[in-house]
């Protein structure tokens, strides 16, 4: 069973434990992103749904914290924001495991690796080795794609108890990438279960034109998936036949040396 938590957007209803105003604070840290840099007042209040006062507000905490900066005019995240997000990956220690893992696995294939968790409907890099840029979006650690789309989202998906599963399905937007998307509930569902049958997952051009990529899960110390591992490749030079024969025993076998390890690490 994964043991990856849903943010409370997607799980939860606010109550009495619900702090507001917290809430709002990191909907004005994620307002930030790379098609909005940075932000006047008005500019946050209108992508956070806020006031113009309420924006104001958080953003001056946030700017007397150090998470933000301002010019008087504009606003910015400061670099102080990534001691949220290294928060977390200090706190696990499977990251620091794996990284030489998949080093070691990038240069033997010759191919990004990569490694991410389920948030949501999304899937969460937290790790990734490159090689050649195999997407138009230039992927790194905190880049989210949607998790039915591609191959660590439906490995960590196959690991997700049957009522779980179903409901993510149901709230799922539907979006042809590309004209190789699956989008058929019945047909993701077959493809989730082979994922979980076969403890592997290889997904061909679902996402973006030219792109394959086959993951496998790595599992902490109770045998729970934790994450998932992947090689990505591009269609006009990695085959999916090659993928299956020639870099898939190279992954499995990374993916479980990853596990024992994490599995003999005392907690």
């Amino acid at each position: 069973m994964l043991d990856t938590p849903l943010s409370v957007s997607t799980t939860h209803k606010p109550g009495d434990s619900y702090v507001q105003s917290f809430a709002r604070g990191l909907e004005v840290i994620r307002s930030f992103n790379a098609s909005a840099p940075q932000q006047t007042l008005s500019e946050v209040a209108a992508r956070t749904g806020l006031t113009r006062a309420g924006a104001r507000r958080i953003l001056l905490t946030l700017q007397t914290l150090g998470y933000l900066e301002s010019d008087g005019r504009l606003f910015r995240l400061t670099p102080r924001i990534l001691d949220l997000g290294f928060a977390y990956l200090s706190s696990t220690p499977i990251w620091d495991l794996a990284e030489p893992m998949m080093e070691a696995l990038t240069e033997r294939v010759h191919e990004s690796c990569s490694a991410a968790v389920l948030d949501g409907l999304d899937i969460v890099y937290v790790l990734r080795i490159h090689t050649h840029k195999i997407m138009s979006t230039n992927l790194a650690v905190g880049s989210r794609l949607p998790a039915f789309w591609t191959s660590m989202g439906r490995v960590l998906l196959a690991a997700l108890p049957e009522e779980d599963l179903h409901a993510r399905l149901a709230a799922l937007p539907r979006q042809a990438f590309t004209r190789h998307t699956a989008l058929d509930d019945q047909v993701l569902l077959a493809r989730i279960t082979q994922a979980r049958q076969q403890g592997w997952c290889l997904v061909d051009q679902e996402l973006e034109e030219g792109l394959i990529s086959v993951a496998a899960p790595l599992k902490n110390r109770a045998g729970q998936v934790v994450a998932a591992l992947n090689i990505s490749g591009q269609a006009n030079r990695t085959s999916t036949e090659m993928l299956r024969e020639q870099l898939l025993p190279e992954l499995l076998a990374t993916a479980q040396a990853i596990s024992r390890t994490v599995g003999l690490r005392r907690a």
